[in-house]
C-alpha cells in the first residue's frame, strides 16, 4: 500500500471532507478523491460513505482508521523527536488568542521570536471563540478566565487587572471623580455589560468597593473601549499596559489611581501530547517570559498542571 494514500485518507477522515482535506494538503480535490479510491482498491473494501454534504466511515473504514492513525501519529512524533535532537527551531507553529491579547501582547512577542528564529512560521488566529486545539490543529492557545478542558495542560501567566482612564478633554468637561461613588454621575464605557449595566468591584486603600454602573456605550473588546475613552466619550476600565504610551503623552489620565479591578487569570494552554516539538517548547517558554511583563504576577510561579 502507498503510505501517501493512507495519510490522505486519514486527513479526509479528520477533516470530514474531501474539500477541506484537499485545501489543507494543498492538493486538487480530484487527487485526494482518487488517492482514497485507489486505497480502497488496494484493500478491496469500501472505507468511506460519500454524500454531497459529508463523508463518513464504513465499519471497515473505522477499524482501518483507528489503527493507521495511531501509526501515522507515531511516525510524526518519531520524526519530530529526531529533528529536535539537533536543536533546530524551525517549522510551523499555530497559536490562537483573544483579539486584545493578540494585538497588544502577542504581536511584539512573536516579532522578537521570528527575528531570533528565521526558519519558524507562526500562524496566529485571533478570536473570542474557544477553539478545539486538537481538532483544529493548534499548538498553543492563550486563554483568560476559568479553564474547564481537562485534555489540556495550562501554564498560568498572571492576572489581567484593569484600571480607570479618561481623556483630559472629558475630565475638563465633566469633572474628575474623587470616590468610587462619584462614578455614578459620569458617563462610563462598559466592558461586557448585561443590559447596559455592569458591576465593578474595586480594590483600594480601604479594601473592596462594589459599584453597579450604567452607560450609553458598551463593548466586548478592550481596544474599542480604549479608543472610545481617547475620543472623550467617558471613563472606562482598561488594562494598564494598553494605556502606558497615552499616559506618557498626556492623552489619557488615570482616574482614581489608588483603585483597580482585579482581572481574570491568563493561561497559556496546549494539548497533553507525549512529545512537544522543540520549536513549540521554545516558543512557549519565550511567551511565558514575555507575557508576564504585562500582567500582575500569578499567586504562584507558573508551572505545568493538568486542568481540573
Amino acid at each position: 500500500m502507498d503510505l501517501n494514500r493512507i495519510a490522505i485518507f486519514v486527513r479526509v477522515v479528520e477533516d470530514r471532507s474531501f474539500t477541506a482535506a484537499a485545501r489543507a494538503l494543498g492538493l486538487p480535490k480530484s487527487s485526494v478523491s482518487r488517492a482514497v479510491s485507489l486505497l480502497e482498491e488496494d484493500l478491496r473494501v469500501r472505507l468511506l460513505h460519500r454524500s454531497a454534504r459529508a463523508v463518513s466511515l464504513t465499519e471497515a473504514g473505522s477499524i482501518f482508521y483507528e489503527r493507521v492513525s495511531r501509526g501515522l501519529t507515531a511516525v510524526t512524533e518519531a520524526a519530530a523527536a529526531v529533528t529536535d535532537m539537533e536543536g533546530a527551531v524551525c517549522g510551523p507553529i499555530r497559536i490562537t488568542a483573544p483579539v486584545d491579547v493578540g494585538v497588544w501582547m502577542l504581536a511584539p512577542a512573536i516579532t522578537r521570536f521570528v527575528r531570533r528564529h528565521p526558519s519558524v512560521h507562526v500562524d496566529v488566529i485571533l478570536t473570542g471563540r474557544i477553539v478545539d486545539l486538537v481538532e483544529e490543529g493548534f499548538d498553543l492557545a492563550v486563554r483568560a478566565g476559568l479553564l474547564r478542558d481537562s485534555a489540556l495542560i495550562a501554564r498560568r501567566i498572571g492576572n489581567i487587572a484593569s484600571a480607570l482612564y479618561a481623556s483630559p478633554r472629558y475630565l475638563a468637561r465633566a469633572g474628575t471623580p474623587a470616590t468610587v461613588a462619584d462614578l455614578s454621575r459620569h458617563q462610563c464605557i462598559l466592558f461586557r455589560a448585561t443590559r447596559g449595566r455592569v458591576i465593578w468591584t474595586f480594590t483600594g486603600p480601604t479594601g473592596e468597593e462594589r459599584m453597579e454602573l450604567g452607560g450609553q456605550i458598551s463593548a466586548d473588546d478592550f481596544s474599542f473601549v480604549r479608543r472610545t475613552i481617547l475620543s472623550g466619550a467617558g471613563i472606562g476600565l482598561v488594562p494598564p499596559f494598553m494605556c502606558r504610551r497615552e499616559i506618557e503623552r498626556g492623552k489619557l489620565v488615570r482616574v482614581l489611581p489608588e483603585h483597580s479591578v482585579p482581572g481574570a487569570p491568563l493561561h497559556l494552554v496546549y494539548p497533553t501530547t507525549r512529545h512537544i516539538p522543540h520549536r513549540v517548547a521554545v516558543f512557549r517558554d519565550h511567551l511565558l517570559d514575555h507575557l508576564n511583563r504585562y500582567l500582575d504576577p500569578a499567586p504562584k510561579p507558573p508551572s505545568a498542571m493538568a486542568l481540573p
